[in-house]
């Protein structure tokens, strides 16, 4: 029983469903927009280009969805939210993008390494913002 209500307190949110539709849920939907809009600018813009057109797009609506559907707020919510959406947009691109397009000069450039990092990145932002503002009130 005490184990239980450990994780109802505040701050020990981490393992609930609302965290496991947060961080694979969100995860998951964030990679797969980024992956479509891949796959409809493939046709239309030369292939150097698609990750620098996609990133800004990707960093809006990933900010939206931070500040807008995540409703936890503590740092460390967002710090396990920015390990899972990483690890979601390596393993998914690795195996749903280089395995299966096997692109001919490979797929891990800058724009890639940018992505990577704006995807573990935005969410300590963003969470580190919240715990302050939080603070002031």
């Amino acid at each position: 029983m005490i184990q239980k209500d450990l994780y109802k307190k505040k701050g020990n949110d981490f393992m609930t469903k609302q965290f496991a539709k947060d961080a694979f849920g969100w995860g998951f939907i964030l990679w797969l927009i980024g992956y479509a809009l891949g796959i409809l600018l493939f046709t239309v813009v030369p292939l150097s280009l698609v990750g620098w057109i996609i990133m800004p797009i990707g960093t809006i609506i990933t900010i939206w969805v931070l500040v807008k559907k995540i409703k936890a707020d503590s740092f460390r919510y967002f710090a396990l939210l920015a390990v899972i959406w990483a690890l979601i947009a390596v393993v998914f691109d690795y195996f749903f993008l280089v395995k299966v397009f096997k692109p001919e000069d490979g797929y891990y450039k800058l724009d890639v390494y940018l992505y990577y990092t704006l995807t573990f990145v935005l969410p300590l932002i963003v969470g580190w913002r919240k715990k302050k503002n939080q603070r002031k009130f």
